[in-house]
């Protein structure tokens, strides 16, 4: 039998338990019965998955073309150490730009990434909205005189998204889970192959709760918040972050997706403060990086204290609006 069409998994009729699954009577369909509930019912499941050093050590041994995918709202230290252990010809593509706020031009956005994060490579955006910016992928391995690319980024980034768009149906399973394509896919997009690969993981995220998951990715225009907080004041993320001020004062603005409830509360409430603690000083104009959730921008020199009902990985960075002030 062949590999199931939406997320490359060997197909088999033996065994419900196992991946790949599909029952004897449609062993000539081309889709697991995972992902046909996955599209028809929206009932997910997790699978095994290849881990990143798998993933990245299968690209690196031979000379095909690499899209690294990346959404904005979650660049991150890990994300870039991936990115950097693929030592093959690459470009960097920055996806969904349509849900970005108008005042995060491409232009400033490139010079971002130059400057502080040692991104060298050439930089791609595409628009989610707009399908012809997906073709400019198509366009530059023709220039390049390549003909095929590996498609990679983290879990929900848009790869399936992006070559349904380009074979115009639903050609690869997507959801708004993560693991969703377990294997290595290869789908003929005119004269040129793409190869889907398996979203590489985070070491740790705040993504275990599928409620939550659903409610992280903008789907519209991103439109940032700003709060101003007391010594003692946090800020409530649904009921899963909670940011608490150490400092006289703080001013901060959040970029993360508009659907998810934010609540001041004060030193009274106690949600969260038994949970996983993360201390962090940050200087004016940093930005304090939430993976695969988004960031929050410290307009103040600022302390906070970060409690996550799961382990999660926070880090800082150079703010992405510029130099420092």
């Amino acid at each position: 039998m062949s590999n199931c069409r939406g997320c490359g998994i060997p197909l088999q009729t033996e065994n419900k338990t196992k991946m790949g699954y599909i029952p004897e009577e449609k062993k000539n369909e081309t889709l697991c019965q995972r992902c046909f509930k996955i599209r028809n019912y929206n009932e997910f499941s997790e699978g095994k998955v290849k881990t990143n050093r798998e993933i990245i050590e299968s690209i690196n041994k031979d000379e095909t073309f690499v899209f690294f995918l990346v959404d904005l709202l979650n660049i991150n230290d890990e994300m870039l150490e991936s990115y950097h252990r693929i030592k093959k010809p690459k470009s960097l593509v920055l996806t969904k730009i349509d849900y970005w706020p108008k005042s995060l031009k491409k232009e400033k956005i490139a010079s971002w990434l130059k400057r502080t994060l040692g991104i060298q490579e050439e930089l791609l955006f595409i628009s989610t909205k707009r399908k012809e910016s997906y073709k400019s992928l198509l366009n530059r391995l023709k220039e390049k005189k390549q003909k095929q690319a590996y498609l990679v980024g983290y879990t929900n980034v848009g790869k399936s998204t992006l070559i349904n768009a380009l074979k115009e149906e639903k050609t690869v399973t997507t959801s708004v889970y993560p693991n969703t394509t377990l294997n290595f896919i290869k789908i003929k997009i005119e004269e040129l192959t793409l190869i889907d690969t398996p979203g590489l993981q985070y070491s740790s995220q705040l993504v275990k709760n599928q409620k939550f998951y659903k409610k992280i990715n903008p789907k519209k225009e991103l439109k940032p918040i700003t709060y101003q907080l007391k010594k003692g004041a946090s800020l409530l993320i649904e009921d899963f972050i909670r940011i608490e001020n150490k400092s006289e004062k703080a001013n901060l603005t959040l970029y993360v997706n508009n659907e998810l409830q934010i609540t001041k509360i004060y030193e009274k409430n106690n949600t969260l403060k038994e949970a996983c603690k993360n201390e962090k000083k940050l200087k004016k104009n940093e930005d304090l990086v939430l993976n695969a959730i988004g960031f929050i921008n410290f307009k103040t020199e600022t302390e906070v204290m970060i409690y996550t009902k799961e382990e999660m990985e926070i880090a800082k960075r150079e703010s992405i609006f510029g130099e420092k002030e």
